[in-house]
């Protein structure tokens, strides 16, 4: 049985302007998904699709690829979507799904589904490199997006990417210094970042300030200085919140934090970054947010 992974990303940078090419920096995250694949020769053109959370069958469905029909499932919403995307796979691939064969195809989220470290994009790249395919077409016309989470998953490294004129990624040594100060406390509040995404893009808004985004990402990744990145962090987040009128989550969760809150990704839910200061622990904890990770528990 073949074997692919891919690994979980946080968007630390730019945020809702990544759709309008403003320069993104994301990183890795430790755990990822797996993707697991078998083909029999037995003339029955099926797919047997496992998909498994932490190691616990969650999803389970028989596709009729010759058909496209959902033979057996237990939860006929996520397979009518496994369907979507792997008809889409049959469009674009020159190897798959063109004879008579079966496929036996496993994943395994590696992450809690609720902390938003790319369920999605680490199986849409998984199941690209498995058919040969290119994951940013695959992932447009499966789910949307800027793609930076995909290219996270290909580089499987810290990347500065950006979509416009043209999707372009490279890879990046992003390791400050500073990392052991940095800590992730996640919400638990799981937004849609679609819904979040349709708020931006009712806005006006101007070059300028897409290229301000892209000038403070290469600012934050060439910082050395906790105070530094701290202030610049600040600054990000208090122009995202002019733009899109809505608040800080520091000033809804955090108002008395000692150190900046950054959101990571869709506002509202998922992760923030903050630094360390005495007692941080017991803080978060405090206010009912009792899952804070470390920089080296999280970040590749």
């Amino acid at each position: 049985m073949g074997e692919i992974y891919s690994p979980g990303k946080l968007m630390l940078t730019s945020e809702y302007f990544a759709v309008d090419g403003a320069l993104v920096l994301a990183v890795p995250t430790k755990l990822g998904q797996e993707f697991f694949f078998d083909e029999k020769q037995d003339q029955k053109s099926l797919i047997l699709w496992e998909a498994y959370h932490q190691n616990k069958l969650w999803l389970k469905a028989v596709i009729d690829y010759k058909n496209w029909q959902i033979l057996e499932t237990n939860i006929i919403s996520s397979a009518e979507f496994i369907l979507k995307t792997l008809k889409n796979v049959q469009n674009l691939s020159d190897i798959k799904f063109k004879a008579t064969d079966s496929y036996y195809l496993k994943t395994n989220l590696q992450f809690p589904a609720d902390y938003g470290l790319g369920s999605s994009s680490t199986l849409m790249t998984n199941i690209a490199e498995w058919s040969e395919i290119d994951p940013f077409h695959l992932n447009s016309i499966s789910l949307g997006g800027s793609g930076y989470d995909i290219a996270v998953a290909k580089a499987k490294s810290a990347v500065l990417f950006k979509n416009k004129p043209e999707i372009h990624f490279e890879r990046v040594d992003f390791n400050p210094k500073f990392k052991n100060e940095l800590i992730f406390i996640h919400l638990n509040q799981k937004q849609d970042s679609r819904e979040g995404i349709n708020l931006y893009k009712s806005k006006i808004k101007s070059q300028n300030l897409i290229d301000e985004f892209s000038d403070l990402t290469r600012n934050i990744l060439l910082c050395d200085e906790l105070d530094n990145f701290s202030h610049l962090m600040t600054l990000h987040e208090q122009r995202i919140s002019d733009f899109i009128e809505r608040p800080t989550v520091k000033s809804i969760f955090f108002e008395d934090c000692a150190k900046f809150v950054k959101s990571l990704g869709a506002w509202g839910g998922d992760f923030v970054m903050s630094a360390k200061f005495e007692g941080y622990q017991d803080y978060f904890w405090g206010k009912g947010f009792t899952t804070v990770f470390e920089w080296n528990d999280l970040i590749d």
